[in-house]
């Protein structure tokens, strides 16, 4: 399958290594709007992000993965190209371990060595980074991300657009809101309202609808 990456920065060098280590997917080009017009160099097509829908014209078995680490960033390209959620691969890294009864979304990027386990629900254009782990009958909705080490426990939501902070905890039951950060290193002990910054150990709110999470 041809992939071409949307987003050409320090993101993408890992999303492209998680391609690599497959054997049915291949790197066709990036698109990121750094560059102003389509060229070829080395056989990979380098154009802005707006060119998507002309080249999934011109190849008709073509599919995307963004690889923008910011979530609001990540979610307002989505809406801008306006690409049917079908044209977007999921990525799955041979040494990530995935229960046969979790889901994961399209466009969604699972990193080495991340577990996710069973009936985890996992939705659309999340990134689930290296060594994360997901229990047992957890809920993440669209873009949200897992930074590196982070452990979400059994039973847990988290909403639209938040992201955990590497090593960062969420213990079972939890709730997290939509659009929130999880400060690295953070254990979050209780539920959590949408559009905050939570740190510490357990983590505690310190700012309130003023977080751009991703």
């Amino acid at each position: 399958m041809k992939v071409v990456i949307i987003g050409h920065g320090g993101h993408s060098k890992v999303v492209s290594d998680n391609i690599r280590a497959s054997k049915d997917l291949l790197i066709i080009g990036y698109l990121d709007n750094k560059y102003e017009n389509i060229q070829i160099i080395d056989h990979l097509i380098y154009g802005p992000i707006g060119v998507a829908k002309h080249l999934m014209e011109e190849n008709n078995d073509v599919k995307f993965v963004m690889a923008i680490g910011d979530n609001r960033v990540r979610k307002s390209i989505i809406e801008m190209l306006g690409i049917c959620i079908e044209n977007f691969v999921t990525l799955i890294h041979p040494t990530a371990s995935i229960s046969p009864s979790a889901t994961i979304g399209k466009g969604t990027v699972v990193m080495p060595q991340a577990v996710i386990n069973a009936d985890v629900k996992i939705g659309h254009h999340c990134i689930i980074n290296s060594c994360s782990v997901v229990e047992h009958d957890s809920l993440l909705e669209d873009f949200v991300h897992l930074c590196p080490n982070s452990t979400i426990a059994g039973t847990v939501e988290i909403g639209e657009g938040t992201c955990v902070g590497s090593g960062a905890t969420i213990i079972p039951t939890k709730r997290v809101g939509e659009w929130s950060m999880i400060g690295a290193g953070s254990t979050v002990t209780d539920d959590l309202p949408d559009n905050c910054l939570a740190v510490g150990t357990p983590a505690k709110v310190k700012l309130k609808n003023k977080v751009s999470a991703g």
